[in-house]
């Protein structure tokens, strides 16, 4: 069995097949699937389908992109639903930033980042993590908070070593990129993630494995990064399975 802890199902890339979309992953062995929040607009889309489907759940969130529409009350609102077993994904991402304004632009993203980390710490959810181009930035800010919160996942890991100094809290999301030609960096630093901290991810629409890389990523995809994982750590892919999907249970508790 796999655990998707990150496939956006919410995005209009799904809206036509959402059904054979989730059929062909239950097929494939992957059960259970998280649709991460990103934009405080489609919460109520992603909270809808979780209540649809019986093995969805979500994440209540705000994307370091989407931090001008950033509103506590109602990610509150969602935060508390039943089907909601994380905040995120929030974090810092400095790979588009504006011309002018940049500190102001890193101070906003940061100031939204931590009002998330404070409310995963209330309610004693796990934190979806997003990081691009900002890792001593985010380090700073999530050794600070770490004691207080239950957990973390640190979503789609750009394999930087410094964030290795968090694996005491957080899980490392794996997933497509890992099969890509270019993601030496990813496969050399894997052996040196535990395994009780590897959780498995597609962050579908989005970075579809090898061999069907350009084409719309889906959670059934999963299982090509399970193997990916299994060959590069000398285990079997049901043994990747069994670790990372009992991880998930721990860290989601689902």
């Amino acid at each position: 069995m796999i655990i998707d802890t990150h496939c956006h199902l919410d995005d209009e890339r799904y809206a036509s097949d959402l059904d054979d979309v989730i059929s062909a992953a239950t097929k494939e062995n992957v059960k259970k699937l998280i649709i991460p929040g990103a934009d405080i607009n489609d919460l109520p889309k992603a909270c809808k389908i979780a209540q649809t489907y019986e093995n969805v759940f979500f994440a209540a969130g705000v994307h370091p992109y989407e931090v001008g529409g950033y509103d506590r009350a109602k990610l509150l609102e969602y935060a508390i639903h039943p089907k909601c077993v994380a905040i995120g994904e929030c974090g810092l991402d400095y790979f588009r930033l504006p011309e002018d304004g940049v500190d102001e632009y890193k101070a906003k993203q940061k100031e939204v980042f931590i009002d998330q980390i404070k409310l995963a710490c209330e309610l004693k959810k796990p934190l979806i993590v997003h990081i691009r181009d900002a890792n001593e930035d985010s380090l700073n800010i999530l050794k600070e908070y770490q004691d207080s919160l239950v957990g973390g996942d640190l979503h789609c890991f750009n394999a930087s070593p410094i964030l290795l100094e968090l694996k005491e809290k957080f899980y490392y999301g794996i997933g497509g990129v890992l099969t890509f030609k270019n993601a030496k960096k990813l496969v050399e630093i894997l052996p040196q993630i535990p395994l009780n901290r590897l959780i498995i991810e597609t962050d579908g629409p989005y970075l579809t494995p090898e061999p069907h890389r350009g084409s719309r990523n889906e959670p059934k995809f999963t299982n090509l990064v399970a193997k990916k994982m299994a060959d590069i750590l000398n285990l079997t892919k049901e043994e990747i399975e069994e670790i990372t999907t009992k991880n998930a249970h721990t860290l989601f508790k689902i």
